[in-house]
């Protein structure tokens, strides 16, 4: 079976994969200093609560902080006796390699997504993903990664408003009964909400006057389902996005070069 890792800036995903589908799936704080001990009894332990008698025999990570590889590929060699692939390393080959500037490094997590939603979807799309930051994938026609946009992500955006503004309370994502804030609350929750409405469409317009083609727009991220309420753009929102795009790429690597 497959164990498929996401590792992102605040919450790392583990999946298992049983070659049909997703078994299960766990999250947890993204944290450099966890161990592979540590990995081992946090994941061991939900196995066991939830009665899993499986056999990891490989492994495929996407990781967008560096410093935690070591220790995940640690747990992979020592408790599953299998090397796992990294995306982003030379040896783990994509079906259609990105189209950027020479020396460009892009994140592991842009080109799973990017894999993942062509092959659900085919080519020109655009992938909007919620995450610590809201990036924008590019993906044309063959399903190569040509680029994107990288903006501050909410809750990102939100604390440095607290941060930043001594008076200013830490508050939650969540649509505002209207635009207009009648508290400070309301009116950093309607700021967040309807500036974010704003900013997506705004540069998934921008996009789609530069590509001058018909473009679909993919949602993805934890926040995806609260901002689609108010914007028409996506064709599809899709929570499992990444883990299918790390299947795929794992797939993909067993095939002949």
């Amino acid at each position: 079976m497959l164990l498929a890792i996401d590792c992102g800036n605040t919450n790392t995903v583990f999946s298992i994969w049983d070659g049909e589908k997703f078994l299960s799936t766990w999250r947890i704080a993204t944290d450099h200093k966890r161990t592979a001990d540590e990995y081992f009894v946090w994941l061991h332990t939900l196995m066991t609560l939830h009665r899993m008698d499986v056999r990891i025999t490989e492994a495929i990570i996407s990781s967008t902080v560096p410093r935690v590889v070591f220790n995940l590929r640690v747990l992979c060699n020592r408790y599953f006796d299998c090397r796992p692939l990294v995306v982003g390393k030379p040896e783990t080959r994509l079906p259609v390699a990105p189209r950027v500037d020479q020396g460009t490094t892009v994140g592991p997590d842009r080109l799973v997504n990017t894999v993942a939603a062509h092959d659900r979807h085919g080519g020109d799309l655009i992938v909007v993903d919620f995450g610590t930051a809201t990036t924008f994938d590019v993906v044309d026609t063959d399903g190569a990664y040509v680029g994107g946009v990288i903006a501050p992500g909410v809750n990102l955006s939100l604390e440095a408003l607290h941060m930043a503004a001594a008076a200013l309370p830490h508050v939650d994502v969540t649509k505002p009964a209207r635009a207009i804030g009648t508290n400070t609350v309301a009116c950093m929750q309607s700021g967040v909400y309807w500036g974010y409405i704003g900013l997506v469409e705004g540069i998934v317009s921008q996009i789609r006057r530069e590509r001058n083609r018909p473009t679909k727009v993919i949602a993805t991220g934890g926040l995806a389902t609260l901002f689609a309420q108010d914007t028409s753009l996506f064709q599809s929102i899709e929570d499992d996005l990444t883990m299918h795009g790390l299947v795929l790429i794992n797939e993909f690597n067993k095939e002949p070069a």
